[in-house]
């Protein structure tokens, strides 16, 4: 999608008598004297500001200041078309009751990440606001069917290859983001949402079907920038994320997508240690799978319900939602179900048994289910890190520390490979539970192995 040229930036470096490499020079001299070293801008980049492209704060800034200064007179961004983006600090937080202000609210989300704005990245986990976005989902009525008004303009036609190249972007960043973590690719979609999403939403021109085939797209493509942001623990980014993927879901009236994305949210809420929370937005998703009519979805909804049992310390609760769990799984229908469900297979399953076994202190268990969960699809390179943690905690607690130590080496190495918080995380508790055995000789020489390889990583 190409973006409006900046007429007036064009007309305002003109009057100001400046090349376009004098004004990239000014700016990154301003910026030192302001006390924002580091910039580095050039002519490339004032010609990406002309094309369209709005730079980060505070550049706006400082090119009023050094064309109010070339000019003599004052000047302020929004002469030379570029208005401060005002963006609430709530941001995100509220799955609103309209679709106009759905759009309006997550692309002001997409360039607000964009820009990295700090609120953002600083932002805490409310469990108000993903309650509120639960029951909202659950009840509200069927949205008004997106079309080429609601958000105004109505301009370029959306097609069929629009949608398809939103599906085809999401598809391959979520091997990316398997492969390799979240870190090495999240400003990539973040930036793909903002720049070819934002404006088919805003300013495109279609009818129902294709609104809603619209809006189911752009909600799995919100849906993975929230999981990168989780995976990666900015748990209070990742929530609005996930809050703005549940409202885009409803504009597509698709339950099996809410479903799936109100899973996330428990199993974020899982990682973070609110099992209750998490029990209440696991219920909600199997809800809306059940209302979907498949079954995997209803197993995933029944293992985070049994997760949060767990966590709860309900051994009771937890074997009678993986009953169901197993029961749903067994009877789903290979083939009738959304694509993006791919994932969730016998050794995902089995992975989701070893956590909540883990959790309840059942070593014998965990290990048995993590074992299984290693039979899987060799492209979930962090999930693999995740079940080798995983077997490796069911093996300490079974007192297998020589094997425990094995698996904890390969999960080791796996996250060395990956940019993700989630790995660093899992692999500290594996570290935690093998510290009372540090002066045992396993530990000791899986301790001297990651100490040596440590040292071997770091660039002479």
């Amino acid at each position: 999608m190409e973006r409006e040229p900046n007429h007036q930036l064009r007309q305002f470096i003109a009057d100001a008598g400046l090349s376009h490499k004098g004004l990239a020079r000014r700016l990154n001299d301003l910026g030192a004297a302001r006390g924002i070293p580091g910039l580095k801008y050039d002519h490339s980049s004032v010609l990406r500001w002309i094309g369209g492209q709005r730079p980060r704060d505070p550049v706006p800034a400082l090119l009023a200041e050094i064309f109010a200064m070339r000019l003599g007179r004052p000047v302020c961004p929004e002469d030379f078309g570029m208005p401060a983006i005002t963006a609430p600090l709530h941001l995100g937080q509220e799955f609103t009751h309209t679709w106009r202000e759905g759009v309006a609210t997550v692309t002001t989300l997409w360039r607000a990440d964009v820009e990295r704005r700090r609120f953002l990245l600083d932002s805490t986990f409310a469990i108000g606001a993903g309650s509120v976005g639960a029951v909202r989902w659950l009840t509200s009525p069927p949205d008004r069917p997106p079309d080429s008004r609601p958000t105004g303009g109505g301009g370029r036609k959306v097609g069929k290859a629009d949608i398809a190249a939103i599906h085809e972007v999401t598809r391959s960043f979520g091997e990316l983001d398997n492969r390799f973590g979240s870190g090495r690719v999240r400003s990539s979609v973040v930036k793909y949402l903002d720049s070819a999403v934002a404006p088919l939403l805003r300013d495109g021109s279609y009818g129902e079907a294709t609104g809603r085939a619209l809006a189911g797209a752009a909600a799995e493509l919100t849906r993975l920038a929230g999981w990168m942001a989780y995976d990666m623990e900015h748990h209070g980014l990742a929530q609005r994320y996930f809050i703005q993927a549940l409202r885009l879901a409803r504009g597509a009236d698709d339950h099996a997508l809410g479903s799936e994305i109100l899973a996330g949210m428990a199993h974020q809420a899982i990682y973070m240690g609110q099992p209750a929370h998490a029990l209440d937005l696991a219920r909600a998703a199997h809800l809306s799978a059940s209302r979907s009519g498949h079954g995997t979805l209803v197993a995933a909804a029944c293992v985070l319900e049994a997760h949060a049992h767990a966590g709860l310390g309900d051994a009771r609760a937890c074997g009678a939602a993986l009953n169901e769990a197993e029961d749903a799984f067994t009877a789903r229908v290979v083939g009738e179900e959304p694509e993006w469900l791919g994932y969730f297979d016998e050794a995902y399953l089995a992975a989701k048994f070893a956590h909540c076994f883990r959790d309840l202190g059942d070593g014998a268990r965990c290990v048995s289910f993590a074992r299984r969960s290693l039979d899987m699809d060799g492209r979930y390179v962090r999930g693999r890190m995740f079940n080798l943690s995983l077997l490796s905690a069911g093996l300490v607690a079974c007192g297998e520390l020589e094997e425990a130590c094995t698996a904890a080496a390969d999960a080791f190495a796996l996250a060395g490979e990956l940019h993700s918080a989630r790995t660093r995380t899992y692999a500290a508790d594996v570290r935690r539970r093998l510290e009372p055995y540090r002066e045992e000789r396993p530990v000791r020489e899986l301790t001297e192995q990651v100490a040596e390889q440590a040292t071997e990583s770091v660039p002479v």
